[in-house]
């Protein structure tokens, strides 16, 4: 019988905290100020770690952001405003996301494809095709 209260007791107060954080707001994803999103491997659709994220308001860096290993992003608290983002990881492509809208309540999820770049991707430098004679 005292093992079956302990057990109950147990059970009670880990559902109590468990529904206590889900009622924190610091705790609360997704909120209506975050602007969020997945970066993937546009080859293999796989989800892309590591890859920085960086966003500009008006010409200036507001913040910056990396991805998780399931290619997630998240901007917490951004201004409403005209915003341009850019996305870079070594061996793929630089993406450039212009003039993203950001409105008090209608803030947009972004899905972003990234390219694995070649050895063809480098321009060769305006000096290599001069002849010294």
């Amino acid at each position: 019988m005292k093992q079956k209260i302990l057990l109950l007791t147990v059970c009670f107060s880990g559902c109590a905290m468990a529904g206590a954080h889900a009622n924190d707001p610091g705790r609360q994803q997704n909120r209506k100020d975050d602007l969020s999103g997945v970066v993937i491997n546009s080859e293999n659709k796989k989800p892309l770690k590591d890859v920085n994220v960086t966003a500009y308001s008006s010409a200036k860096k507001e913040r910056v952001t990396v991805t998780d290993e399931a290619g997630n992003f998240s901007f917490d608290e951004l201004k409403p405003g005209t915003y341009k983002f850019i996305f870079e990881k070594t061996g793929f492509r630089r993406i450039t996301k212009e003039k993203v809208i950001v409105k008090q309540d209608d803030i947009p999820d972004m899905y972003v494809e990234m390219i694995e770049s070649s050895d063809l991707d480098l321009k060769p430098s305006p000096f290599h095709f001069i002849s010294v004679g």
